[in-house]
């Protein structure tokens, strides 16, 4: 039974807080429902009434996930109106900004093995994240000529690969992988070739 004073909408967050809590500390697959149970201060029965298992537990705070993500985006997309280059650079850095301030939801998003088909609300969520990105390269690759533009989920493939790659090096502390710069400036000079290899931003800028 719940503790006293939970409410229905309560047990559900509740749950999702803890779990995020254990992911950090242990990892996606390094706690059981009982674990994310304790945390919560519930007891195991009281997890299936939201979730079959600790996977659909682990969709959902990747659902939340991708939702502040996709908020994030959209901030920093319009942040950077009206100029399309600011616009896409800033999403750039809203990536790490995200990787560090919410590593919990990170890892339930990509590194958890769960599938955004998993749920119809896990594949809108995540389809509204990716859709920032891609409308920002979209609107800095009308900038390019049509027999050298990209197409912009290609583009932003690419950004998005850059920025992935750059959190899981060098953003997240992994053992092995210290940088003389930081991470930011990384990903900054990263973007900067990337685009000036399209004729977006002039050699001497």
């Amino acid at each position: 039974m719940a503790k006293k004073g939970y409410h229905h909408g309560d047990l559900k967050r509740a749950l999702v807080d803890g779990a995020l809590r254990l992911i950090e500390e242990k990892g996606p697959t390094g706690f059981t429902l009982s674990e994310a149970a304790r945390e919560a201060g519930v007891t195991p029965a009281a997890v299936y009434r939201h979730f079959d298992g600790r996977e659909d537990l682990i969709a959902e705070a990747a659902r939340q996930g991708f939702e502040i993500f996709a908020d994030l985006m959209d901030y920093a997309y319009d942040k950077g109106q009206p100029s399309a280059l600011a616009a896409f650079e800033a999403c750039g850095r809203a990536y790490l900004a995200f990787a560090r301030k919410y590593p919990g939801h990170y890892v339930a998003m990509f590194e958890s093995g769960i599938g955004i088909q998993r749920t119809p609300d896990l594949h809108a969520a995540a389809t509204r994240a990716m859709g920032v990105l891609e409308r920002a390269a979209e609107e800095l690759a009308a900038h390019i000529p049509a027999d050298r533009r990209p197409p912009p989920q290609m583009f932003s493939a690419h950004i998005w690969a850059m920025s992935h790659g750059v959190v899981e090096l060098f953003a997240r502390g992994s053992p092995g992988t210290r940088s003389p710069f930081p991470p930011e400036d990384l990903l900054e000079s990263g973007i900067g070739i990337y685009l000036r290899g399209l004729g977006l931003i002039r050699p001497d800028e």
